[in-house]
C-alpha cells in the first residue's frame, strides 16, 4: 500500500471518522426549536389561567363584601319619615347614603363598596351591580311588586372594565 493507511474495526470493515452532516444539525435545531415553543406555549396558558384565577377571587372577594353589607342592613327604612317612600334608592345615583335594602335597589357603584358601604380604594376598574327582587314566601321562584314580601332576592353583578366577571345572587328575609 502507499502512504495511506486505513483502520479497520474488528469485522474488518473500513471506518471513517466524521461529524455531524449539515442535515442532522438541521433536524435537531428544529426539534429544540418546537421543544422551546412549546414550553413559552405552556407559559402563557399558565400566566392566563393564573391571571383568571386572581380575577375571579377578586370578583368573589367584591360579591361577598356586598353580601356582608345586604345583611347586615334594616329590611325597612328606619327613617318614620320615608315609611311611605316606594321601594328603591332615597337619593343620588350612585346610592351614598344606605339606611335599608331597598337603597340599593339598582344601583352600580364603581369604585365598589366594602361590607360597611365605604368605596374600595385602588379598584377604579372594578364594578357592583345591585339588583333587588322581592320574592312570594310561598314559592321563591315568583317574583311580587317591590316591597310586598318579606323575602328579597339581592344579586350582585362583578365587572372588571365593563366586562362581566361574576354574577351572584343571594336571599335576604326581614328579621
Amino acid at each position: 500500500m502507499s502512504g495511506r493507511t486505513m483502520q479497520s474495526d474488528v469485522g474488518g470493515s473500513a471506518r471513517r471518522e466524521r461529524g455531524f452532516s449539515l442535515i442532522e444539525t438541521l433536524i435537531a435545531a428544529a426539534l429544540i426549536g418546537i421543544g422551546v415553543a412549546a414550553m413559552l406555549v405552556a407559559t402563557k396558558s399558565a400566566t392566563q389561567v393564573n391571571a383568571a384565577g386572581q380575577e375571579i377571587t377578586q370578583a368573589g372577594y367584591l360579591a361577598q363584601e356586598i353580601r356582608e353589607w345586604t345583611l347586615k342592613l334594616p329590611f325597612i327604612d328606619p327613617d318614620p319619615g320615608d315609611a311611605s317612600n316606594p321601594p328603591g334608592p332615597d337619593g343620588s345615583d350612585p346610592q351614598v347614603f344606605v339606611d335599608d335594602l331597598d337603597d340599593l335597589m339598582n344601583v352600580t357603584y364603581s369604585p365598589p363598596r366594602d361590607a360597611n358601604g365605604n368605596a374600595i380604594a385602588g379598584m377604579d376598574a372594578w364594578s357592583q351591580t345591585l339588583t333587588l327582587e322581592w320574592k312570594n314566601p310561598d314559592s321563591l321562584l315568583t317574583a311580587v311588586p317591590d316591597g310586598s314580601s318579606d323575602i328579597v332576592r339581592v344579586n350582585v353583578d362583578i365587572a372588571r372594565n365593563g366586562r362581566p366577571v361574576l354574577s351572584a345572587g343571594w336571599l335576604v328575609a326581614r328579621r
